[in-house]
């Protein structure tokens, strides 16, 4: 009985890091993008150094989730959840290094004026951080529905990125001059998708974990 209990207090603290993962990736998404529309690269500086924090807590559930493995020998639900909290981080971590990226658009540009005003890199921003938190809560709560909404969030994000991308060419060809800069905000419209990208496929495992078939919602 208090094996059981010190083995749900380590699957509880590992949802807490993996809220928390959601949190501060969802943030450098964010305020990456908020430094990007004022070209601000102290801000982007910022970002790119509290990456480190996403890091760490990544390690650390690994290391609650190999030490629960290891002693405890679960089965079934509970390794499937435990695995899933590795999948979950690993996801974050890499959602956070594409919120980096973004940052470090931003300090390539540092003295530059953008090319035209960001309405639409935003809004990708603003779908995907959400994403990103539903992501974690359709993991806690086991919530398939929520699964479901993420994808047709994530054909707006595709949507979108269809658009930017035509848009910057569009640009490009009517002034090549704009070239370096149009490819650069290519790249972030891109690192955005991939983002969306991962809060599906942490949907899919959702889905998976509680019905036992994989959709494809990609």
């Amino acid at each position: 009985m208090v094996k059981r209990k010190e083995f749900d207090q380590d699957l509880d603290e590992i949802t807490t890091l993996l809220t928390q993962m959601g949190d501060l990736v969802s943030r450098a998404l964010i305020d990456s993008m908020e430094a990007l529309s004022n070209v601000d690269s102290e801000n982007a500086n910022r970002i790119i150094q509290e990456d480190q924090e996403i890091n760490l807590k990544e390690e650390t559930i690994f290391e609650i989730g190999s030490r629960l493995i290891v002693t405890q020998q679960p089965v079934a639900k509970d390794l499937r959840r435990i695995l899933m909290g590795f999948k979950i981080s690993s996801d974050m971590e890499r959602m956070g290094d594409l919120s980096v990226d973004i940052a470090k658009v931003v300090v390539r540009l540092k003295g530059q004026t953008l090319i035209k005003p960001l309405i639409d890199l935003p809004r990708m921003a603003e779908i995907a951080s959400g994403m990103i938190q539903d992501s974690i809560q359709c993991f806690i709560h086991e919530n398939v529905d929520l699964a479901y909404k993420m994808a047709k969030d994530d054909d707006q994000v595709d949507t979108l990125f269809s658009q930017i991308f035509n848009d910057l060419n569009a640009i490009m060809g009517d002034n090549p001059q704009t070239v370096h800069q149009s490819m650069l905000l290519c790249f972030v419209a891109r690192y955005i998708e991939r983002i969306a990208d991962y809060a599906t496929n942490i949907g899919e495992n959702v889905v998976y974990l509680v019905t036992g078939s994989r959709p494809d919602l990609n």
